[in-house]
């Protein structure tokens, strides 16, 4: 059974300054997500799923489903502010959407294979989806997932502090630990994450999540049932949010799975702010010239 590929678009992009998920970044207009797109049916997987807010979706079907008809099966789901929230807790008073746990969550209805899941803004590369297909479509145990590790100083923005998941990786090459650090930048070649006044200090090799994960679909009532007690406690933060690594971690901690680490050498790179956008265009024109991909990715 081909896995399938959750895209996790519903951000609202506050630092970039618009919707970021959709801009134009290729030499032909491309997308970062086209780039995904055209790895992922090329690394093996059968079906895509990007989730959304309601007020992109129509936006987003014009862009990606003309180039996707005919080459791989694709559906939308809905990442809205009352999605899976526990009926009695009422209306949510909040405009900034759950975090990435939640939105992986609620592809769970269009989701009925392994999957793996990754940030609409994030340019990955063919050889994280390749790894990343073959584990899926080999692994048959319910309770291993997986996760593509890169090297901090390889996921950088020279524009501002980045979120990044720190990882521990045990001797077997499994996940110990996953912590989201949400403020992480160099300082005369030496990098650090701040929490409140405290500056801690960075191995630059420190394998970081990417946010590229790779699950078994046992993952989706433990989710559910995290998130209806991560809503019930935060009802009343709305900037609080549900994320992936935290969905891992409880596993892990749990004894309800592991996470496979595959570390990936190649660079990563993305958009955090506008001024990241001059870098990833001149990146993804070098990829073209050297013949990674073709002149145009879509006929």
């Amino acid at each position: 059974m081909k896995p399938t590929l959750l895209i996790l678009a519903a951000g609202i992009g506050s630092r970039y300054g618009g919707i970021k998920q959709l801009d134009q970044f290729g030499p032909n207009g491309e997308t970062i997500i086209d780039y995904s797109l055209y790895d992922a049916i090329r690394a093996g997987f059968g079906k895509v799923v990007f989730i959304v807010r309601q007020e992109i979706k129509e936006s987003a079907e014009a862009i990606f489903a003309p180039k996707l008809q005919g080459k791989i099966d694709f559906d939308f789901a809905i990442q809205g502010i009352q999605s899976y929230v526990p009926e009695d807790l009422g209306a949510v008073e909040r405009t900034k959407p759950w975090g990435t746990g939640h939105a992986t969550l609620c592809a769970w209805e269009q989701t009925d294979t392994p999957f793996a899941v990754i940030n609409a803004d994030d340019f990955y590369g063919r050889d994280a989806f390749e790894t990343m297909a073959n584990f899926l479509q080999n692994d048959t145990n319910d309770k291993q997932h997986a996760m593509i590790g890169y090297e901090l100083k390889r996921t950088l923005s020279e524009n501002g502090t980045v979120s990044r998941g720190i990882c521990v990786e045990r001797e077997d090459h499994n996940l110990e630990s996953v912590v989201e650090r949400t403020k992480i930048f160099e300082d005369n070649g030496v990098i650090y994450f701040e929490e409140g006044e405290t500056r801690t200090e960075l191995a630059p090799e420190t394998p970081v999540s990417m946010n590229f994960w790779g699950f078994k679909p046992s993952m989706f009532p433990i989710t559910k049932d995290l998130f209806d007690k991560y809503a019930r406690e935060n009802i009343n933060t709305p900037k609080a949010e549900f994320y992936i690594p935290t969905v891992m971690t409880h596993i892990i901690k749990s004894g309800l799975g592991d996470c496979r680490v595959f570390r990936i050498a190649s660079d990563w790179f993305g958009v955090t702010y506008p001024e990241d956008k001059p870098t990833v265009q001149a990146s993804l024109n070098a990829l073209h010239a050297a013949g990674v991909y073709p002149g145009k990715l879509w006929d």
